[in-house]
């Protein structure tokens, strides 16, 4: 019988993720929890085992195609008698079900049959439409309130044929706002053109600037074209032109998780961010002395490895830098455990996965765990357990050659530390001015959970095992 798999929400409360690619294609013979696929969520690149085996019967979505979370992505034959498909409103055999109480049967049949492979399975057969939106008022007259109806139309059972998922009428036919852009929109009213007369033809009926253009009647360049303010050209060649100076790259996966975290971090915590230049001299020696060393032969030891150990230590003198500020219980949440985020930058975007419980590790713990995770990052393999649960992050600026900065907190923690670049510069030294190896720390904190005596006291904490790494005997 045909087994349809659904994305999953992977435990991350997503809506939709990404497909990055397929492993399988139609005709292969799979295995029970054989990597199929890898998706894209908004955090990571997750692989996707299969949860039957069987043979591929259909793929239904391409590389890179955005799929919400529930939609049918593939299908499968596997053994045993033909039952109607998840979802579906007719049997394999193509009748349509005879009664509420049989469909809802069947389909309660095809739930418990699932494997759960998976840490959630998505949404059920009920629930994958897109939530209802709210009608849209007009005065119309009845034939065309009747056309703007939505039929329901059982769809047919998946064979050996692409799965399909059951076509989505237009925004427009719905008798809801017509789907499109601001851009869009603005040319439509400029050519008095109503967006409920324009069929549309992007992706679920998304109404584009080629089909006003085509209904208009004018073409493209008619259209659009202005003067040049640099040659007076007009038409064609300068809507090429400024085609050729401009690239749009979609806003999604991980970037546009990480845009909407930051603005709501920016917007919700009161930021305050202190500096201070350390002589971390004595550090340097320190690490470089380690890394001759026989016990640090296996790891990177860096700056960022001796900052690691110094926010644990911190944090230990000022919890109040490791809590999270609780809305809905009116509650401060103050953590026992350190998992200390470390900012990534991937080719996808900026990541923060964490070393859990790192106040429990000593130095070569920290370099060793640091150097995985900024390898899975960079490999895009992170997976969500990694980048959940942070309770104070750090990030590295210094490798870009950025002094100071004023970094923006990960959402739900209390404080972040930047690291600036190790310079060599005059300063003051044993009463007389030398070349020293100079590093800025920039702290930020949330100023409802940090006073600003607490967050001043840590980042003096944190600067003074940067300037002699034996202080965290003392202050420990």
């Amino acid at each position: 019988m045909i087994q349809e798999f659904r994305l999953p929400d992977l435990g991350e409360g997503l809506t939709e993720s990404e497909i990055v690619s397929w492993h399988v294609a139609v005709g292969d013979t799979v295995e029970l929890n054989q990597v199929i696929g890898e998706v894209e969520t908004a955090k990571a690149v997750v692989e996707l085992p299969s949860p039957y085996a069987g043979v591929v019967t259909a793929i239904a979505h391409e590389p890179g195609t955005v799929v919400e979370v529930g939609v049918v992505i593939i299908a499968f034959e596997v053994p045993g008698e033909d039952a109607p498909a998840l979802g579906r409103g007719k049997s394999a055999a193509g009748a349509t079900s005879s009664s509420a109480p049989e469909a809802e049967s069947a389909a309660a049949e095809a739930v418990q049959q699932r494997v759960p492979t998976l840490v959630g399975y998505g949404a059920d057969p009920e629930s994958s439409k897109r939530p209802a939106r709210r009608a849209r008022s007009f005065d119309a007259p009845a034939t065309d309130a009747a056309a703007r109806t939505t039929p329901s139309v059982a769809s047919a059972p998946v064979v050996a044929a692409p799965v399909v998922a059951a076509p989505e009428v237009p925004a427009q036919v719905q008798g809801d706002r017509p789907r499109s852009t601001p851009p869009v929109r603005k040319l439509a009213r400029d050519l008095g053109i109503d967006l409920f007369d324009v069929t549309g033809t992007g992706e679920s009926g998304v109404i584009t600037r080629g089909d006003v253009l085509s209904f208009s009647g004018e073409n493209d360049a008619a259209a659009l074209a202005v003067p040049s303010s640099s040659t007076g050209a007009s038409g064609p060649q300068s809507s090429d032109r400024m085609k050729e100076r401009e690239v749009r790259t979609p806003i999604k996966g991980v970037r546009k998780f990480m845009a909407a975290a930051m603005v709501d971090s920016a917007f919700t915590a009161p930021h305050v961010t202190e500096f201070l230049s350390v002589d971390v001299t004595a550090g340097m020696e320190f690490l470089a002395r380690l890394r001759d060393s026989r016990a640090f032969a296996d790891v990177k030891l860096t700056p960022l490895t001796l900052a690691a150990k110094a926010v644990c230590v911190g944090i230990a003198r000022q919890p109040s830098l490791n809590s999270h500020w609780d809305a809905a219980n009116n509650e401060i949440v103050t953590m026992s455990y350190v998992n200390l985020g470390i900012a990534a930058a991937t080719p996808r975007g900026l990541v923060v996965p964490n070393v859990k419980d790192a106040q429990d590790l000593g130095l070569h713990g920290l370099a060793e765990e640091i150097g995985q995770l900024a390898v899975t990052a960079r490999a895009g393999k992170t997976p969500p357990a990694d980048l959940a649960g942070g309770t104070f992050s750090i990030t590295n600026i210094g490798v870009f050659g950025i002094d100071a900065g004023t970094p923006i907190l990960n959402p739900g923690e209390a404080g972040i530390l930047a690291l600036g670049a190790v310079r060599t510069m005059p300063w003051e030294h044993q009463g007389g001015i030398a070349l020293r190896q100079i590093m800025t720390l920039s702290l930020s904190f949330d100023h409802r959970l940090v006073d600003g005596a607490q967050g001043s006291r840590f980042l003096a904490d944190v600067g003074a095992i940067m300037a002699d790494p034996a202080m965290a005997l003392a202050l420990s």
